[in-house]
């Protein structure tokens, strides 16, 4: 039997009927209708957020630690535009987000009514697919198709304009199983024969490594257990882009840590020294690739990925394998062990031990301080107070501190590091750390923060109190933007052209003013007790770590340059591979 409704119930069903919990919203006059149908049900929580940018932050974080969509709705004008920036973000790391914006009435569109704006036109380029819906009729459909494109091949963003009128309009709620979704179907197999290509060369390669991102935790979780499996299987080393951490454990006997620009020696050498290079689940992104015709110069490519539009977009390979990881992986397995589990093992033996002389070189050792908390310090104290927790959570913003994070924490599962990294959105993370704490009550949720980046968005704070989410910002204030001022030392003669703050607040002041726990340490001697005073707080905190005002995040790979040319932090680049591609011990 078919159901009448207005637009505004079929909105509220809708997301019902996709297992919807949570929405992240701030309401206006153009969504009164939806949030009307909001109030009158309980099924699904709102949480208020303080803006539309932390709006789609939060539900990055949501989509990020579970898995499931993100749900964002906001209002016409200003409600939307202010949405762009978290749409973009999540655009660029392949986040699902569903975000439903109210518009002015459908007879009023073009007119520059109050709050107007051309939502679709503005926001085509950052999402995966956008709509304007015109006729109610065609509204619960249209939801159910957002919902199937937003997490379907590469997952994104997608928006849905809905004018007020259509949503006190009545019409027919379309079924989500009656919904036409197949227009829409990605290649989840790879081809076979691609596949066999590359076991061949699995089979006979004497450097391998296995380059994974983002793609392998999209894939699921099967997909990570594959990853285990195959690295297991084959005893390839592995190394992960900033948003593939926690695909493969942090612990694993294989794990070369982070690479590209502040990723670790071993695996930048690695990298650069390998004769197989497979990529999986990740984009060749200029973080890094570095200088592209120095990269990886003298290795057969092969890669992996559901979004044909990444194969041969930035590197040419050698082996494009088109489909979602898990497929390709779980076939690739069968077909290595149906051909005898080979690999050239005394040569992966020869190369693991190039490889553990490259980790003798303990590139993230650091020179501390009895007097000065070093930020580095302070991350490892905090991931030895913190590893052990069984639901533990890192959001972050961006800056020298969530490349501190990425190289000093530790990852073993998929869903639990959350971190801006194709748009480098600076004020991501207080906002996600309260959709992660949303998603999950009982967590452990941690956010790293600079002070900066931190204040872009630290009304959200606001929202941590009244839902009594006991997030924790964990602050590393060194009084600068500190990713800006170690460029202009290391790029720009030193010329620190507006790249610290004169007029910081009062963290502690500002966490009781916003009912939250505020706690200060600035010396080492302290942090451990400081850090355990925050941990044991059951309600938010904001914890102010006065650090090194002038330390500086390496390894770094200087622009245009190679993976073998790192600075180190003693103002040499090294340099372990020889022109010719042959290992250097």
């Amino acid at each position: 039997m078919s159901k009448t409704m207005t637009g505004a119930q079929m909105v509220i069903q809708a997301l019902k009927d996709q297992g919807v919990d949570t929405i992240f919203g701030y309401p206006g006059g153009a969504v009164l209708p939806i949030y009307d149908e909001i109030f009158q049900q309980s099924d699904i929580k709102h949480i208020l957020v303080r803006h539309e940018q932390g709006a789609t932050h939060a539900a990055e974080g949501y989509a990020r630690s579970t898995g499931k969509p993100g749900v964002v709705l906001v209002t016409s004008g200003p409600g939307a535009t202010n949405a762009v920036t978290g749409m973009t973000d999540a655009l660029m790391d392949s986040i699902p987000m569903v975000v439903l914006t109210g518009q002015v009435p459908t007879f009023m569109i073009g007119s520059d009514a109050f709050q107007e704006a051309d939502t679709v036109g503005i926001t085509r380029p950052c999402t995966k697919h956008n709509w304007l819906v015109k006729e109610t009729d065609k509204l619960s459909e249209t939801i159910h198709q957002a919902f199937h494109i937003a997490t379907s091949g590469r997952p994104g963003p997608v928006l849905i304009d809905i004018p007020k009128d259509v949503q006190f309009a009545t019409g027919t709620y379309t079924e989500k199983s009656k919904s036409k979704i197949d227009h829409y179907n990605p290649q989840r197999r790879g081809d076979l024969d691609a596949i066999t290509e590359l076991v061949e060369l699995i089979e006979k390669a004497e450097r391998p490594v296995l380059y994974t991102g983002g793609g392998v935790i999209n894939s699921g979780n099967q997909a990570s257990q594959l990853l285990r499996e195959l690295v297991q299987e084959t005893n390839f080393p592995i190394t992960s882009t900033l948003m593939g951490l926690g695909s493969y454990p942090a612990s694993g006997k294989n794990w070369l840590g982070m690479l590209g620009m502040h990723g670790t020696y071993e695996a930048n050498l690695s990298m650069h020294g390998c004769d197989l290079l497979i990529n999986i689940g990740a984009r060749f992104d200029d973080r890094i690739t570095g200088v592209l015709d120095k990269f990886s110069p003298h290795s057969k490519k092969a890669h992996i990925d559901i979004d044909a539009s990444s194969i041969n977009k930035v590197i040419s390979v050698d082996i494009p394998i088109l489909g979602d990881v898990a497929c390709v992986l779980e076939d690739l397995l069968k077909i290595w062990k149906s051909r005898g589990n080979k690999t050239n093992s005394a040569k992966i033996l020869d190369w693991w031990s190039q490889i553990n002389k490259w980790r003798e070189r303990k590139c993230l050792s650091y020179k501390n301080s009895d007097t000065i908390i070093k930020p580095q310090y302070a991350l490892e104290r905090l991931e030895f107070l913190t590893k052990d927790h069984p639901n533990r959570f890192i959001t972050t913003e961006v800056g020298q501190h969530q490349m501190w994070a990425a190289q000093y924490l530790g990852f073993e599962d998929p869903h639990r590091w959350m971190t801006s990294g194709g748009l480098g959105t600076m004020g991501y993370g207080v906002p996600a750390s309260v959709g992660v704490q949303v998603a999950h009550n009982d967590g452990l949720v941690i956010n790293i923060a600079g002070e900066a980046s931190w204040l872009m968005n630290m009304q959200e704070m606001g929202t941590c109190t009244q839902y009594n989410l006991p997030a924790k910002q964990f602050i590393l204030n060194n009084e600068r933007l500190g990713m800006v001022r170690q460029w202009q030392e290391l790029l720009h003669g030193e010329r620190y052209s507006n790249s610290w703050s004169e007029s910081l607040p009062d963290f502690v002041k500002l966490a009781e003013a916003f009912g939250a726990k505020g706690i200060q340490c600035s010396d080492p001697k302290k942090l451990d007790d400081a850090i355990i005073e925050m941990l044991d707080y059951d309600g938010p905190v904001i914890f102010d770590c006065l650090v090194e005002k002038h330390e500086n995040c390496f390894p770094m790979i200087p622009s245009g340059k190679a993976h073998n040319e790192m600075l180190m932090g003693d103002d040499k680049t090294e340099n372990a591979i020889g022109s010719s591609g042959a290992v250097m011990v």
